[in-house]
């Protein structure tokens, strides 16, 4: 094998990875947040996902598994650094800015033996897919961790699919072991809605009112957010007297602007070491300009995948070359652009 199909290969290898790694941007930031100090251009960040258990070892047999320990306390002037870095979010951030604050006061007043009201931070995330409302779940764990609102800091994210059964019985079962993972952290129920009862022999209320226990019985140290399309989160809430009395907190993740998105494609190019060149930068807006006009874009998601098939044009020109320097590894050009908008051959 010659150099130059080494490079090619090297450079196929690192797209396959990132695509895998962006099909699980559950597990990372996609939406903005900038290299950290300790990251290093080339090199594999370390997990970012709070609370994620270590991956289980092959051979022997399986071992109970232990409850993790609870996630390190943040200094929250960098937490608050790090949520105002995110692109976007504006009206989000502010209203977090506030519920730290809230949240804050709340501490102190109980510290010093003064009462307190009931305050719920239960939450309700509102929006169309890709407006960084898992990323926000994360972020909110972290901050009510360091609080010391909750004693663990992790996220659990789940869906119908992870509560609901199939039998008489189960699903509380289900939903209980599921209650249990997010105890001392944050459990994130994307597209709630579709836990209201499909059929009369659905099982879906019953996981809300095991849902809706769990919040009473350890509301000290159990959040819940529930997230959704804004009109089907609505009447979700509003479905259930129980629901409506603890989700009071409405976070409306607006869709990303044009401008926006130009922003998170450059900080993935950013994060990966890629550049992109003058020729190639306003075309990379008349492209997403393009495809975001499509309501089935999908904001963040959409720019990740528009990334992806950027990057594959780019892959398919270096394959043409004799010879590949790290320059060539790290430009996208307008051709790389346009090649992925099918503009030309």
């Amino acid at each position: 094998m010659d150099k130059k199909d080494e490079i090619i290969l090297q450079q196929l290898d690192v797209i396959r990875s990132m695509t895998e790694r962006n099909l699980r941007s559950v597990n990372s930031d996609f939406w903005g947040t900038p290299l950290s100090p300790a990251e290093k251009p080339g090199e594999k960040a370390g997990p970012k996902t709070p609370g994620k258990a270590p991956e289980k070892k092959s051979g022997g047999p399986e071992q109970p598994s232990e409850t993790p320990e609870p996630l390190p306390k943040e200094d929250m002037k960098d937490l608050q650094a790090e949520l105002d870095s995110y692109i976007g979010l504006q009206t989000v951030k502010e209203e977090v800015h506030n519920l730290i604050n809230m949240a804050s006061v709340y501490q102190l007043r109980r510290q010093h033996d003064l009462p307190t009201t009931d305050m719920s931070l239960h939450l309700v995330f509102t929006g169309n897919p890709g407006t960084g409302k898992t990323m926000m779940a994360r972020m909110m764990a972290r901050i009510y961790r360091s609080l010391d609102i909750l004693s663990r800091g992790q996220l659990v994210e789940v869906d119908r699919s992870g509560l609901v059964a199939g039998y008489v019985g189960q699903t509380a079962i289900k939903t209980q072991k599921v209650i249990e993972k997010a105890m001392g952290g944050v459990l994130f129920i994307d597209e709630a809605y579709a836990l209201n009862g499909r059929s009369e022999n659905d099982f879906g209320q019953e996981a809300i009112d095991t849902i809706l226990k769990a919040m009473e019985d350890h509301r000290d140290d159990l959040v819940v957010i529930v997230a959704g399309y804004t009109d089907l989160m609505d009447r979700f809430i509003h479905s259930n007297p129980g629901l409506e009395s603890r989700f009071n907190r409405f976070l409306l993740f607006d869709d990303y602007t044009t401008d926006e998105m130009v922003e998170i494609f450059r900080m993935q190019c950013k994060k990966g070491c890629y550049q992109l060149t003058e020729e190639a930068q306003p075309l990379i807006r008349d492209y997403i300009a393009e495809e975001s006009a499509d309501d089935s874009f999908g904001n963040a998601r959409g720019v990740r995948n528009l990334f992806e098939h950027v990057l594959v044009a780019q892959n398919n020109r270096l394959a043409t070359m004799e010879k590949i320097t790290r320059e060539d590894l790290m430009t996208i050009t307008a051709a790389d652009v346009l090649r992925a908008r099918g503009k030309v051959d």
